[in-house]
Order: structure tokens, then sequence, then C-alpha cells
């Protein structure tokens, strides 16, 4: 059996100091956090994603978010849009008149999209799914001794909804991935190795 060793990660994630008396709420993986007009959601603990859907129901993931950042309907045009917990989150509830003091978060939020989308119009397909397997250790890694465990757990299907693919295409490349020796997997997390 392998065990890992991990470290904490090199990357830091910056976030709003703590505010008083923001309420917060917590939900549990697979939750939809509510839609609130004016108010943003502030990430304390946890991993969500939004995403959309087109008339077919295809579902398009707008974005992955953790400590520190901050999401909301307000950030968006799109419609619909949803926020889905892929684990527990706990989360505050930041009112339109406390938005200055989520400058940096929101401008982290416009960047990080930009990435993705950047990402997902990456060709070929075996680019694209690499880059964003490199995002996702950067943003949601930590050291281990073989390279970056992503501890977010994400299907295939969540994976391909993401990077515009279909899961069986997901599947054979991360299966390639595996037999390359670029990446790893641990129980229900894939670890990003070292070159």
């Amino acid at each position: 059996m392998t065990t890992l060793t991990t470290r904490p990660s090199t990357t830091s994630t910056t976030h709003l100091a703590e505010l008083p008396n923001l309420r917060q709420q917590t939900f549990n993986r697979g939750d939809i956090v509510p839609l609130q007009p004016n108010c943003l959601w502030r990430i304390e603990q946890g991993v969500i994603r939004t995403m959309t859907w087109g008339e077919a129901g295809t579902v398009t993931t707008l974005g992955y978010w953790g400590m520190g950042d901050v999401v909301g309907k307000s950030l968006s045009q799109t419609d619909p849009y949803q926020i889905e917990c892929l684990s527990s989150v706990r989360a505050s509830v930041l009112p339109l008149h406390l938005w200055y003091l989520a400058l940096n978060a929101v401008l982290r939020h416009i960047q990080q999209v930009e990435e993705l989308l950047s990402i997902v119009h990456s060709k070929p397909a075996q680019l694209c799914l690499t880059q964003f397997l490199l995002w996702l250790a950067q943003k949601f890694g930590c050291e281990v001794n073989q390279g970056k465990l992503i501890t977010l757990r994400l299907t295939h299907q969540e994976i391909a909804e993401t990077v515009g693919m279909n899961r069986v295409t997901v599947t054979r490349l991360l299966n390639q991935f595996e037999r390359d020796g670029m990446i790893r997997r641990y129980r229900q997390y894939l670890i990003v190795l070292r070159a």
C-alpha cells in the first residue's frame, strides 16, 4: 500500500481579513448554494464549482473555487447560473456594502475565469487536459513525495464538463497519462507526478 507524506503547498491562498458579524452557512457535498441578490459568497472552507447548462441540458463548468474566493450571480451574466458544493463547504455572505473589501478576490475571480477559458480552448485534447490537471494541482494540490496530490475529487464527467470533451475521451486520456507516467491514482484522487 502506498503512503503519502504531505507538505504544505508553496503557493499561498490570500483571503479577506476576518470580518466581524458576517453570516455563515455550511453546506454538504452536492448541495446547491442559494443565489442571493446583491450578495457574494466568500468561501471559508471547501470547494465549489459554478456552472451553467444549455437548452439540451449540457453542463458547462464556469470555474472551481476554494478558500478565499468569492462567487455569486452578481459576478456572472450567465443564465442559468448555479453554485454546487464539491466538498463540505463553509461560506460567508458578503453584502453589497462590503464588496469593496473583496476587491482582490474579485480580481482573482476574473483572472481565474480567463485562465480556465484559455485552457479549455487549448488544442489538441491531450494538451488541454494536461494543462487543466496542472492548473488543478496548482490551485487544489498539496505536495507529496511523488508530486502534487490534487485534493479535489472530480469525476471523469465533471472534468469533461469543464474541458469541453466527452467522458469517454477524458477516461481514455487519463489512462494514457497514467501509462505514460504523468499521473498516478491514489484512492479517489490523482497525483500529478514530477517531470
